[in-house]
């Protein structure tokens, strides 16, 4: 074991047998007892009842109480640092795999690596990692690529003394002269904007506190539009102007968002020549648009908004390229010449719609529009020409794969920048040229050690769901790997928000895969991975096919001989959480064990309490239970609730206590209501990180130290030790 891991874990055990002589307020300490391992009984959390009323129905909250907006509380903040404490201990048998796993993802990064150069205004950007460094150093490079570099922010020094430090964007002025970025040092995405000047280095006085990452310059260089949050509920409401020298508490307000239900965004359109104020919903989209150079101008509406009609738009060449789903379940693409823009009538189709294909984002070029779409359950990038010529189509390496646009940010050129990967495939990052159809490789993700992309299989099947709907599957495993029902599986899936789950490279998964684990993606309704419907058909009070399509995937590779249906293992994140939540309840027999990381798991209580953030944005997502429909639905799968007097697999649950995604106390309650219902004697652990937020540490390492211990409790329940 290092000398890292040997000192984490004498703390941890120290820390832990402290904790089990815990009793607060808040905190019943267990017996005491040891158990085989000598380790202490978890600690119990308190039972305090507490009613929760709504129009519908009222519910007894036995753990409410671990709910503290100040995140100060001396009982929760004990309670969680106890079952740290247990977690720390219950694991410090596998402290050495986990040091192992560890070293094994350390040792495949290239540690002095930068990213692929792209030119925007004159400069090349890029980013570059230094030996050792957590966070990069983001540089410029006037003109060419030999000339002297430019420091924009070194995010190490800048990092030094922070538990959690993240720039969250960064743009630079029309005149090049300026910087504007923002920082979030809690983790709780209430960020910073700074400016910075690129002609001295000096950091400008102005600061403003408590905005969301986008904003936009004006074309003169000298103000920003940017977006305060309200301080309670976190959303971004208010669209202010900042004039560099001035006080921002005197910033006008251009745009105030007056439904809670709707997210607020501003960026310029991709010639630069509008500054555009986006607002969207689950179901519903509003543009607002003033020209880059006049910018004092009010903002006009682009089309006013309408319940299910989305659309986005950008600009280039007099005239407007729009993405909507007008009369288009799937969206499609119309064009607006400059002043039609809201008369809908006198848009012009682009890109028909079709119902076998979806259409996603797009990138907009002088000759040509690239179109990211989607059909058959994986993506694609449709080159079309605006002269009319054939439409082409950039070629895939494997069954199973991800396409992404990149970074084009120059309009007048033949090259479309785009990354590609798969399940076995880094990171690789092309010029495809629209012209011509050659893609050139720029850079794949070096990947050091032994790996070798051949040694992977890669499949892309079908499962047939419960109803007889046919579901994507994604799977890698090691070539070699016998398909005769030995091997253990760790399945994933989202499946919420239309956000469809692509097959991405995962380094840290290769520490599975070569201990003999099969690796699937279940790309399961409530995705987009088929279209609008697919998403429909797995939210509101269709959500339950989210959490039978993600077992039957499960037994469907059992059944194929896939997976031994003894060392079945699911993960999912936030959203995905919830799907883990689920599972749990309704189908524990089928899994050994279920990894929950951040997870939305106390539905109805959240969805029921607007002062909670991004609450009344989630209610086209979930259902509103002040409606009986929804809340009965919501109540009906809501882990929480739905906890029962059963054997539960063995369980992994993490939360972060500056969370503004999923709030920390949701996994905590959740877990303090498994320790008092279940029936088995798996293991049942809470891991909090106290300085962090929604996704994770912030550090490029801290982060697999995490996912190191993960995999370490995975190999471990499926009797995998070295």
């Amino acid at each position: 074991m290092s000398d890292f891991w040997l000192r984490l874990h004498q703390r941890a055990i120290g820390a832990l047998f402290a904790a089990s002589f815990l009793c607060t307020q808040g905190i019943a300490a267990a017996d005491g007892s040891l158990s085989a391992r000598g380790v202490a009984a978890p600690p119990i959390a308190m039972v305090k009842p507490h009613a929760v009323d709504s129009a519908n129905g009222s519910r007894v909250d036995n753990y409410y109480w671990l709910r503290d907006d100040s995140r100060k509380n001396p009982d929760v903040l004990a309670y969680l640092n106890a079952e740290n404490a247990y977690a720390d201990a219950m694991l410090a048998h596998i402290a050495p795999l986990k040091a192992r796993i560890y070293d094994e993802i350390i040792g495949r990064i290239k540690q002095d690596d930068s990213s692929v150069p792209y030119r925007d205004n004159g400069w090349w950007y890029y980013s570059r990692f230094e030996t050792g460094q957590e966070y990069p150093v983001y540089a410029r490079r006037e003109q060419s690529l030999a000339a002297p570099e430019q420091v924009l922010l070194d995010v190490p020094k800048l990092a030094v003394g922070k538990e959690f430090y993240h720039v969250a964007s960064r743009e630079v002025a029309p005149d090049n002269r300026l910087l504007a970025y923002t920082e979030d040092t809690t983790g709780r995405r209430q960020h910073t904007l700074r400016f910075k000047s690129l002609v001295d280095g000096r950091l400008l006085a102005d600061r403003i506190d408590n905005v969301e990452p986008e904003l936009a310059w004006t074309a003169d260089s000298r103000a920003v539009f940017y977006i305060e949050k309200d301080p309670v509920t976190l959303l971004g409401l208010e669209v202010r102007r900042h004039d560099l020298g001035t006080d921002p508490k005197s910033d006008p307000v251009v745009y105030e968002q007056d439904d809670p239900s709707f997210y607020t965004y501003v960026y310029k359109t991709s010639d630069r020549r509008y500054i555009v104020i986006y607002a969207e919903s689950t179901v519903a989209s509003e543009m607002r648009i003033a020209d880059a150079a006049s910018a004092g101008q009010p903002f006009q509406l682009f089309l006013p908004r309408e319940r299910d009609h989305e659309y986005r738009a950008d600009h280039l060449d007099g005239r407007w390229i729009i993405r909507t789903n007008w009369n288009a379940r799937n969206f499609r693409l119309m064009e607006a010449k400059d002043g039609n823009e809201s008369d809908r009538a006198k848009w012009q189709e682009l890109l028909p719609h079709r119902d076998d294909a979806f259409v996603g984002d797009f990138a907009v070029f002088k000759h040509f529009v690239a179109v990211g779409e989607r059909s058959g359950g994986l993506g694609k990038i449709r080159i079309r020409p605006w002269s009319g010529g054939k439409d082409s189509f950039i070629a895939a390496d494997d069954p199973t794969y991800t396409f992404s646009l990149g970074a084009n940010h120059e309009v007048d050129t033949d090259l479309v920048r785009y990354t590609y990967e798969s399940l076995a495939t880094p990171p690789s990052t092309f010029d495809f040229n629209a012209r011509t159809g050659e893609r050139t490789l720029l850079k794949r993700e070096a990947v050091l050690g032994k790996f070798d992309p051949a040694e992977y299989a890669t499949e892309f099947l079908w499962a047939t769901a419960r109803d007889g709907t046919k579901v994507p599957v994604s799977l890698v495993y090691r070539r070699g790997v016998k398909r005769d029902g030995t091997a253990p599986l760790l399945q994933y899936a989202y499946g919420s928000y239309g956000s469809s789950t692509d097959p991405w490279f995962q380094l840290e998964a290769l520490s599975l895969l070569d201990r003999g684990f099969v690796f699937a993606i279940a790309h399961v309704r409530g995705g987009q991975e088929l279209g609008r419907g697919w998403y429909e058909d797995g939210k509101l009070l269709n959500k339950q096919n989210t959490f039978s399509d993600f077992v039957d995937v499960t037994r469907f590779l059992v059944k194929e001989r896939y997976a031994d249906p003894k060392r079945v293992f699911a993960n999912g994140v936030s959203a995905g959480g919830l799907l883990m939540g689920a599972i749990a309840n309704q189908a524990p027999r089928d899994y050994r064990g279920i990894i929950a990381e951040v997870p939305f798991v106390d539905a109805v209580t959240t969805m029921l309490d607007t002062s909670i953030p991004l609450t009344t944005n989630e209610f086209d997502e979930w259902g509103n239970p002040a409606q009986k429909a929804y809340y009965d639905c919501i109540l009906a799968y809501s882990p929480y609730d739905n906890v029962s007097r059963q054997d539960y697999p063995a369980m992994l649950v993490t939360a972060s206590l500056r969370d503004s995604q999923v709030q920390y106390y949701e996994p905590a309650k959740w877990v303090a209501r498994l320790r008092a219902l279940k029936t088995d004697s798996r293991p049942l652990l809470l891991r909090t990180s106290m300085a962090a937020g929604h996704g994770g540490k912030s550090g490029r390492y801290q982060q697999y130290a995490d996912i190191a211990e993960i995999h370490a409790f995975i190999l471990d329940q499926a009797g995998i030790r070295d």
